[in-house]
């Protein structure tokens, strides 16, 4: 299981850091990908870091402002997010996956149960 955390309400240029925990399960043999979804518009793929970490993917969008990464030990995702925009506003996601192979579109293809995921809110 997967929960996603650390969402709030922030001013734009503000920062936040999501986690995302695993428990039942280790972490260290999967991808963890990071997905929003804004208000009236579909699920987005944010951010994937590889098994090992060693590789990272980013969308356009949040390229240079948000840095993802993982802790082994806390079986645990992060989402740094700075600089943040209206536009970031949505309900953030984690998920995993075998590899971060096309995350952005082969993961939101692949059914799955998404967790209630957390609530960001960048405004002024």
């Amino acid at each position: 299981q997967l929960q996603a955390s650390g969402g709030g309400l922030v001013q734009p240029g503000g920062s936040l850091r999501l986690s995302c925990a695993a428990s039942g399960f280790s972490l260290e043999l999967y991808a963890i990908g990071w997905f929003r979804q804004a208000p009236g518009k579909e699920r987005e793929g944010v951010s994937c870091i590889s098994t090992r970490g060693e590789t990272t993917y980013y969308a356009d969008s949040v390229k240079g402002r948000f840095t993802i990464s993982r802790d082994s030990v806390k079986n645990t995702g992060y989402l740094q997010m700075n600089n943040l925009k209206p536009e970031d506003t949505g309900v953030y996601y984690c998920e995993t996956d075998w590899t971060c192979a096309s995350y952005d579109d082969r993961w939101l293809r692949t059914p799955r149960t998404w967790g209630q995921g957390t609530l960001v809110t960048v405004s002024s």
